[in-house]
């Protein structure tokens, strides 16, 4: 049974949330068609001590979707050409976010979160998206179960600026993650998804 993940999945803990996406799904609905994906991978960033997140630095244009209501979304574009794809969580006023970095999509491995974006076409106008209203962009619960020894715990990716943030082991992995081709970085979604 498909069950779109409601407001109050992203309004607890960020690392309750982290852990619990992986072995959900990604979905995205658009004009070529409909793309789903497992999650595979996930990294948590917590809160306004977290030198790694981004509103470490305070408050800003860019941060304050951090600081709105969990389940939306937060997109940003790095080096000037990858967007990334975050969902916001816990309470209002708290900067958190999970950020999406793998999904399989039919047995094939998107690995990377600039990659996955540009798979499920993910760009700035999704930026402050709802995630929780079941259109577009979101995510579901398809019933499968992971037992917590199938996730393993790694430091974050790229981060290293961040100083002992950099350590924490907020990034969670599929142990089993698929063994299939990997999506190059041009695949798209009418390329995963034909119509």
């Amino acid at each position: 049974m498909r069950r779109t993940l409601p407001r109050s999945y992203f309004n607890r803990p960020t690392l309750t949330v982290a852990r619990s996406l992986v072995g959900k799904y990604l979905v995205r609905e658009h004009w070529k068609g409909m793309i789903a994906g497992k999650i595979i991978e996930v990294e948590a960033y917590v809160g306004p001590e977290d030198k790694a997140c981004h509103a470490s630095k305070g408050r800003t244009p860019r941060t304050d979707v951090l600081f709105g209501p969990p389940g939306i979304s937060y997109v940003y574009l790095i080096y000037g050409m990858y967007y990334l794809l975050n969902v916001v969580t816990e309470g209002v006023e708290f900067p958190a976010a999970v950020l999406i970095r793998a999904v399989e999509v039919d047995g094939e491995l998107i690995d990377g979160p600039g990659r996955l974006c540009r798979a499920f076409e993910i760009d700035q106008s999704l930026n402050r998206f709802d995630m929780t209203s079941g259109e577009s962009l979101w995510f579901e619960d398809r019933g499968a179960d992971v037992p917590r020894s199938a996730i393993g715990r790694f430091p974050r990716i790229g981060v290293d600026y961040a100083g002992e943030w950099a350590k924490k082991l907020w990034r969670f992995r599929l142990r089993t993650e698929p063994k299939g081709k990997r999506l190059s970085r041009t695949s798209s979604l009418a390329e995963c998804n034909p119509k």
